[in-house]
Parts: C-alpha cells; sequence; structure tokens
C-alpha cells in the first residue's frame, strides 16, 4: 500500500487488520483495567473504541477534511474555492458559519457517514456541470482524484457562540484529516495556540496548516510569517507540522491544497490511520497507568504472614493441646496398670477445643447459605485472638500487600490492598475451618502395644503376690494347717510377686512417662506441619489469590496497552 502525503511527513497507511487488532486490544485493556486506570484517559479510550467501531462499520470509503479557524481567516471563501461553487455563505456579519457543511466528491453515497457526523447541510460536487468549470481548470492541475474526499466547513473555532465552538470540536473528533486555516492578522493569537491548536494536536488528526489571505503580504514578509507559524505548531505539538500559503483572491496555493488532499484521499486509508492514531494515543496515555512490570506473588516473602495467620488460628493452643493429648494417651497405654484409673479424671484436651482428631466435618449442602457455613460446620472453642496477635496480622498482612504493589501506581496498589481487606469475618472463619479440619492423629508407636503387655504382665503377677498373701492370711484366720511358702533364696515368692510387679511397673511407667514426653514432641512437629498447609492454605486463598489477580490484570492490561500502542 502507498503511503500518505499530506505535508513534509510521510505516513504509512494501515491496514483494516491491523486497525482492529489494535482496537481489540484496546477494548481488552479497558475490560482488565478500567477500574485502576485514570478516568478520564479511561473514558476517551472508550470514546475511541466506539468510533473506532461505527466508523468501520460504515458503508463506503471516503475520506473526511475539516477546514476549521478563526473568524475572519476566510475559512468558508477557501472551501468554496475548492469546491468550485459558492456553498459557504460569505459575509460580513460574525459568525457566518454555525453548523458544519459538507461537499462529497464522487459518485458513492455519503449519508451514512454523513448521518454519524451530523452534518445535515451537504452539497454533492459535480464537476461534470456548467458551472464546474473553474473547478475543473484548477483540477487540471492537481494529479490524482478527489472522489471520496468529504470536505467539512467547521464553525469558527473563536465563536462568540459556545455552541459553535462545541460544534466544531465534536466534528474535530470524527474527522480523517484536519486543515486549520488561520490569517496573518490572527495566526499568532496566544488564545487559538492554547485553547485550538493544542487541542488539534491531542486529536491525533493528520493536520495541515493553511495561512490564507497571503496576498496581504509582500513575498519577504509571507516567508517571514510562514516561517514564525511552523515553529508555534512545533512548539505547540504538532507533529511535522506543514504550513501552506494560499489566497483565493489570487488563487495561489489552492492548487497545492488541493493535491494534499488528493494526496489524502489516493490511499482510501486516511481514516484508517486517523483511528489508529487515535488507538495508539488513547492507549499511550493510559499507558502511564500501568508500570513496567508487576511483582510476582509466589516469590514474596511469606513466611511472616503464614506464622501471624498460624497464631490468630490459634495454632499453638492447638498444638499444647496435640501435646498433652499424646501425654494423655500414652499414659493411658503404658502408665502403671493401676493408676490409669486416673485418666478418667483428667479433661480430653482437644475436645476441650472442639477438635475432631480425625479432621472429619459435617457436609456442606450445595444450596446452603454462605451466612450459615458456620452453623454447619461449627466453630472450634479456640480462644479468640489476642489484641496484639490481631495487630501482628494486620502489620504482616500490611507488609505483604506492600511488597506485593511495589512499583505498581497509586490506583493499582490501593487495588492490592482493597483485595485482601475485607473486613466481614471471613479470614477468621476460614482459618477455623483450616485447623478444624486438619486431622491430628498420629499412628500409635508400637512401643505402646509392648509396655501394655508388660504392664499387664507385672499387674497380674502383683495380683498373685497379693492373693497369695491373702490365702496365707485367711488360713491363718481359720487355724488351717499353715503350707510352706517357697522362696527366692531367703524371700518369699508371693512378696517378690508383690513387691516386683508393683514395683516394675511403677518404674516402667515412669520411663514410658519420659519418653512419651520425646513423642509427644514428635507429634507436635508433625500436625504442626499439617496446620501449617493448612493455614498457607488460607493464605493463599484470602490474600495470595486476590493479590495474584489485580497483578494478573495489572499484567493483562499492560500487554493489552502494549499491544495496541507499538
Amino acid at each position: 500500500m502507498s503511503p500518505i502525503r499530506m505535508g513534509s511527513a510521510t505516513v504509512r497507511t494501515v491496514s483494516a487488520a491491523e486497525l482492529g487488532t489494535r482496537t481489540a486490544e484496546l477494548e481488552a485493556a479497558l475490560g482488565s483495567g478500567a477500574g485502576e486506570l485514570d478516568p478520564a484517559a479511561v473514558d476517551r479510550a472508550r470514546r475511541v473504541v466506539t468510533k473506532a467501531a461505527e466508523r468501520s462499520g460504515l458503508a463506503g470509503d471516503h475520506t473526511v477534511v475539516a477546514l476549521a479557524g478563526a473568524t475572519g481567516s476566510g475559512k468558508s471563501s477557501l472551501f468554496n474555492a475548492l469546491v468550485g461553487a459558492e456553498v459557504a455563505t460569505i459575509g460580513a456579519r460574525r459568525p457566518t458559519t454555525s453548523r458544519p457543511s459538507a461537499a462529497v466528491w464522487g459518485d458513492a453515497d455519503a449519508s451514512e457517514l454523513l448521518d454519524w457526523l451530523g452534518v445535515t447541510t451537504r452539497h454533492v460536487v459535480d464537476e461534470s456541470r456548467p458551472d464546474g468549470a473553474d473547478a475543473r481548470q484548477r483540477r487540471g492541475q492537481v494529479a490524482g482524484s478527489l472522489d471520496g474526499l468529504v470536505l467539512l466547513d467547521l464553525p469558527d473555532f473563536d465563536s462568540r457562540v459556545v455552541e459553535h465552538r462545541h460544534e466544531a470540536e465534536r466534528v474535530l473528533e470524527l474527522v480523517d484529516v484536519f486543515v486549520w486555516v488561520t490569517d496573518p492578522q490572527k495566526y499568532a493569537d496566544a488564545r487559538l495556540h492554547d485553547e485550538f491548536v493544542s487541542l488539534m494536536s491531542r486529536h491525533d488528526a493528520m493536520t495541515l496548516a493553511v495561512l490564507n489571505q497571503s496576498d496581504r503580504l509582500g513575498r519577504e514578509a509571507l516567508a517571514s510569517v510562514r516561517t514564525d507559524l511552523t515553529k508555534l505548531l512545533v512548539a505547540d505539538g504538532v507533529a511535522g507540522a506543514a504550513v501552506l500559503t494560499t489566497s483565493t483572491v489570487t488563487g495561489d496555493g489552492v492548487p497545492d491544497l488541493q493535491q494534499r488532499l488528493a494526496n489524502a484521499v489516493a490511499g482510501h486509508a486516511a481514516s484508517r490511520q486517523r483511528l489508529k492514531s487515535d488507538v495508539v494515543g488513547a492507549a499511550e496515555r493510559l499507558r502511564s497507568g500501568v508500570s513496567e512490570t508487576e511483582p510476582d506473588v509466589r516469590a514474596l516473602e511469606r513466611t511472616g504472614l503464614d506464622a501471624a495467620l498460624g497464631r490468630a488460628a490459634g495454632v499453638p493452643i492447638v498444638l499444647d493441646a496435640v501435646e498433652r493429648d499424646h501425654r494423655r494417651e500414652a499414659f493411658a497405654h503404658t502408665g502403671w496398670l493401676f493408676g490409669r484409673w486416673t485418666t478418667g479424671f483428667a479433661a480430653d484436651p482437644l475436645r476441650r477445643l472442639r477438635l475432631d482428631r480425625t479432621g472429619g466435618r459435617p457436609s456442606i449442602p450445595v444450596d446452603i447459605d454462605a451466612a450459615e457455613v458456620r452453623a454447619v460446620l461449627g466453630r472450634s472453642s479456640i480462644p479468640t485472638p489476642t489484641a496484639s496477635t490481631v495487630s501482628a496480622v494486620e502489620l504482616a498482612t500490611r507488609t505483604f500487600v506492600r511488597d506485593a504493589s511495589t512499583g505498581l501506581p497509586v490506583r493499582w496498589s490501593h487495588a492490592v490492598e482493597d483485595a485482601v481487606d475485607e473486613g466481614d469475618g471471613s479470614l477468621g472463619d476460614a482459618l477455623d475451618r483450616a485447623v478444624a479440619g486438619t486431622s491430628l492423629r498420629a499412628r500409635r508407636p508400637a512401643w505402646w502395644f509392648v509396655v501394655n503387655v508388660l504392664q499387664w504382665l507385672l499387674g497380674v503377677l502383683a495380683v498373685v503376690g497379693l492373693l497369695w498373701y491373702a490365702v496365707l492370711w485367711v488360713g491363718g484366720l481359720l487355724a488351717f494347717a499353715r503350707p510352706e511358702t517357697p522362696t527366692l533364696g531367703i524371700v518369699p515368692v508371693p512378696l517378690v510377686l508383690l513387691v516386683g510387679g508393683v514395683g516394675l511397673g511403677i518404674l516402667l511407667g515412669v520411663l514410658s512417662r519420659a519418653w512419651a514426653r520425646v513423642g509427644a514432641r514428635r507429634r507436635r512437629t508433625l500436625i504442626a506441619r499439617r496446620l501449617d498447609e493448612s493455614v498457607a492454605g488460607v493464605t493463599d486463598a484470602h490474600v495470595l489469590a486476590p493479590v495474584d489477580e489485580v497483578l494478573a490484570r495489572h499484567r493483562a492490561t499492560r500487554e493489552h496497552l502494549a499491544a495496541a500502542a507499538r
């Protein structure tokens, strides 16, 4: 495809596929990050997306060129000179132009386009008619055709009527090529440059400046004014500023302007170039609202956060209970046989916390309301976190959020904070359910069985020795003949059985209790790992996942904007 030449700069044509891709990327960026981007830039970007969709859907392949300028610049006279007929009203009364007028070249119907532009005053240029002789004469000096050109005469940009200025700004946002017409008297007017030319540069249309009424200046003065105007345009931000000099009195420069318009029409792509410029401009403005990169939430330090949430969930309390429960169970299986009955008076430390050793909880109906989850699952009796514990959680969360939002713009940082700032108690409930749903069971040590058998054996021996003495005592009371009691050395066997059974049982129980403390610490370590995993799951679901979702949206927004603006 051939390039478009409007001024000193050459603009490459844009394919419909490229425009569609860029527009889709901009729309996707708005979908993922509109809430965290500048509202004014977002509104403009949405208008650009809407405009691109509407303009691309219009029938025909026209190029819309707008003539605009200050009062008295000869804009309407230049419009008539280009058309070759007295279409625009010219007179001393100002402002003359209150509504935009359109002149259409070629046979293609531009009604749908003009309806979209909101232009009701229309004129079809037919150079085959007798009154088109003047136009044909000038057209003979122009290489190329103007067919497909829609030329607009806009209201004066400095009109005293506010509605006229607003109408000019509205149409300006929709046109493909913008031609600013000024004159030697007002070309350097500060108000026009500040309120109009700078606005023109932000609209991203291909622009051309025309210094009209050049017949009022001499050759040297005209060259000086043209150079001065070019510098002013560059200072206003008009890239590749080009200035033509024209005179509707002498006809100087009009064919050159027609040639520039023919160049724009020849490519049949000025509209796509304008829309591309709009899309790129909107994307560039939005890119100031995203960073070049974002933190990886999975790579952030989370030890402090997990530890703080673990304390808030009562993990240390549960582990203490687990350790006591292990010692209690160990005594019930390995303690002195005649002292085990005392375990019935000791409260079950896990039951006091309403914790199930298996971690099993009631099944939840599919259609249950979220507010009833707590009633179905029940809550444990783990004490409520202290104020210092709550403060530690808040501090750890803020630290993690700060790390996760490092380098992000303010709006995105706030989004990261809001993602974890629930404040509805759901985090506490999730922690409680995680602890209550964790299995606290551990396999019984094999030595418990061995020691239990030994304790029963020693207990039986002690009972046999005791019964033996009881039989001897009863026999003595009844004056029965007392049989000879066997001895081990000088110690009677019943005494050996009684004292040995009791003494060894107690000693074995003491040794077992000491070893049970070691086992309790091991069980505590095992259950601590399980609880840490459960708490980490809550951290993932209630902190990392929401933060990662925001960062993923930032990444998607950044990538979409980069693709739209590349």
